[in-house]
């Protein structure tokens, strides 16, 4: 279920559209970083304020990966520097923030800095910030006096029939819950493998890795970060040299390698950068290389933390 009342806010003047709806005017695409944005935050807050909202939930955050389409450089903390720490802990899947924190959110997401996220509060209300300064705010209240007050703040709110970037929940891309029977999965594998390699993502394009034996299973399960998607792959090679010489040619890759400490860290590379992954992974104890390519990753295990009542909601 969706909030029923739907509005695209915008700074673009519906007089300025062509016949297919297409902006043809003379205003830019960029935040401001000024009042403008001032604006659109204020609107937001109206209808928050009028759907009776204080606090929002975090569903399906992300950060910049190793491509950026935005309009503008991604900023170092994906925007997200004094809100959450550098390892982004308590940036995941279902966290209920302040409607103010809510709103830096937004701004950070009109400013295009890296970080994105739906903002919901169930079927209540919802802000999904698109493209091109478009937002989308959903109620299940006509609210009328924050639609009034947007006009009043320069932008222009139109009602449409849904937010084009709500969930699609048709088909998620992952239903198996990591549950009791995957972790005797991954029990079996310990068991014919000796170690595997875990990847923990709470973030989209963001990860954790761990390199997992039967010996230290409990130990990372109890830091695994809520409703991450964990998936396990074979573990480490110990011959760096032949994974680094085996790299495909003009095939980008993800590089994972294990440092004498025992910290796991991952890149995105090309053949052409060889050399200078050579020089970054000098000394790693093992290392693998992981496609690019959706069908060459094959991973032995993937699957989703549910919540504490066993219940799966996160959408990956």
């Amino acid at each position: 279920m969706s909030p029923s009342f739907v509005h695209r806010i915008t700074k673009y003047d519906p007089a300025d559209r062509d016949d297919h709806g297409y902006y043809t005017g003379a205003e830019g695409t960029v935040s401001d970083h000024g009042p403008v944005e001032a604006a659109y935050l204020a609107a937001i807050a109206a209808f928050a304020e009028a759907s009776g909202i204080d606090r929002l939930g975090i569903r399906e955050p992300e950060v910049t990966g190793f491509v950026h389409f935005g309009l503008e450089p991604p900023v170092e903390g994906h925007g997200l520097g004094g809100f959450f720490p550098p390892d982004l802990t308590g940036y995941h899947d279902g966290v209920e923030v302040s409607l103010p924190l809510a709103l830096e959110l937004v701004r950070a997401m009109l400013r295009d800095q890296g970080a994105w996220c739906r903002l919901e509060a169930g079927d209540v209300f919802a802000v999904h910030v698109g493209w091109d300064l478009y937002v989308f705010v959903g109620s299940d209240r006509l609210c009328v006096d924050a639609v009034a007050r947007t006009r009043e703040l320069g932008l222009f709110p139109e009602p449409v029939t849904a937010s084009p970037y709500a969930a699609e929940l048709d088909e998620p891309e992952v239903t198996q819950a990591a549950d009791g029977d995957f972790w005797v999965r991954v029990r079996t594998e310990l068991a014919s493998r000796r170690a595997v390699l875990l990847e923990e993502a709470c973030v989209r394009n963001a990860a954790r890795w761990h390199r997992l034996t039967a010996e230290n299973l409990h130990a990372v399960r109890a830091v695994l970060g809520p409703r991450a998607l964990l998936t396990v792959w074979p573990g480490l090679n110990p011959d760096v040299g032949a994974v680094l010489a085996a790299l495909p040619e003009g095939e980008s890759v993800e590089f994972v390698w294990e440092a004498q400490g025992g910290t796991i860290s991952h890149a995105i590379v090309d053949d052409t950068e060889c050399q200078q992954l050579a020089g970054l992974v000098a000394g790693a104890r093992a290392a693998c290389a992981l496609s690019m390519d959706l069908d060459e990753r094959h991973p032995l295990l993937c699957a989703a933390l549910p919540d504490n009542d066993g219940v799966l909601r996160a959408r990956w």
